[in-house]
């Protein structure tokens, strides 16, 4: 193995044109880590976010972007267990994703699903943690409920759509076009709103409330998410791509009895990544394996091109999930 790496680095906080291909030193294992030959690598909105400056790695984390990729394990640390060199895994990442080699903790890889290729598991990790997380455990989504997801076609929409379809729930999604619209409904959800035509507060009202609402736009949104929500309802909240500051009368939240609540992924614990893992592992990895939920791909640049990456992340023209190809 070389002792340098390709790698794409954040020059300075600004645009996509900010990103340029480097070589770096290749990361070693530490104690209870594995580094991985990566093949594919995910692209994510945290990543531009910190591209701009405005997500820092948390302590200890290599500031190259990249939380998510696919590819062969080539090291194992000390402590390791469960895992043996030549393994084809995915994994959520503490960062350095845009790069050939990147260390990771053991705990937060899981096994590629039988049946898929490298691509395709590369997409898995960071929307599948956080919509299992949220969904799932902060939302504790049940069959028969009525969730709405925001986003409908993005990479954690078209997941979230897929797996609380897959557990039983009458699945309610907003996008910004007719065709985005399809691919929601084609996925499995009951109703998709195209929010630049119809008002997704009265379409939910008019089904009797959300039970469950997982945004990422905030901003205006949060008002009518509580209004959308039915007594009792659940808000989560994972991004704010309008802006985290709003006027809310909580009078509603009282009087209705309405949970809000939300998480980031990346800030974590180790251990806490390490259990999501294990519940993807007991109850979506099989859903991926019988070909029930599969990631949907939008499109592919290689690892020198991350910039076109991120501006097509950016534009949101993208259905799907966004994937940077390394080997």
């Amino acid at each position: 193995m070389s002792e340098t790496m390709q790698a794409v680095e954040i020059t300075q906080p600004g645009g996509p044109e900010v990103l340029h291909l480097t070589t770096r030193p290749r990361p070693e294992a530490r104690a209870g880590e594995v580094v991985i030959r990566l093949a594919w690598a995910g692209v994510n909105r945290p990543d531009a976010l910190q591209r701009a400056g405005l997500y820092a790695p948390p302590p200890g984390a290599s500031d190259l972007p990249g939380l998510e990729g696919a590819g062969e394990i080539v090291e194992i640390g000390a402590g390791v267990s469960g895992w043996q060199l030549g393994d084809q895994v995915c994994a959520l990442l503490p960062g350095g994703g845009y790069a050939e080699y990147v260390a990771t903790p053991a705990a937060h890889c899981l096994p590629v699903p039988a049946g898929m290729g490298l691509r395709e598991a590369a997409c898995l990790p960071e929307t599948f943690f956080t919509v299992w997380s949220n969904v799932f455990g902060r939302g504790g989504l049940k069959g028969g409920e009525r969730f709405l997801v925001h986003g409908g076609s993005s990479g954690i929409g078209t997941t979230a759509i897929q797996l609380a379809h897959a557990f039983g729930a009458r699945v309610f999604a907003t996008a910004g076009s007719p065709e985005k619209c399809r691919v929601c409904e084609d996925l499995g959800a009951e109703r998709a709103i195209n929010y630049r035509e119809a008002d997704f507060v009265e379409v939910l009202k008019a089904e009797g409330g959300a039970d469950l609402i997982l945004d990422m736009v905030g901003g205006d949104y949060l008002p009518r998410n509580i209004r959308a929500l039915a007594d009792d309802g659940r808000l989560v909240q994972i991004a704010f791509l309008q802006g985290p500051k709003v006027e809310l009368n909580f009078a509603q939240v009282m009087m209705r009895r309405l949970t809000i609540t939300g998480s980031t992924l990346r800030p974590q614990s180790d251990l806490a990544k390490a259990r999501i893992a294990e519940g993807l592992r007991a109850e979506v990895w099989p859903l991926l394996e019988a070909g029930r939920v599969a990631p949907v791909m939008d499109s592919e640049f290689p690892l020198a091109e991350a910039a076109a990456a991120h501006a097509r992340m950016e534009s949101s023209a993208h259905i799907g999930k966004i994937v940077l190809r390394i080997a």
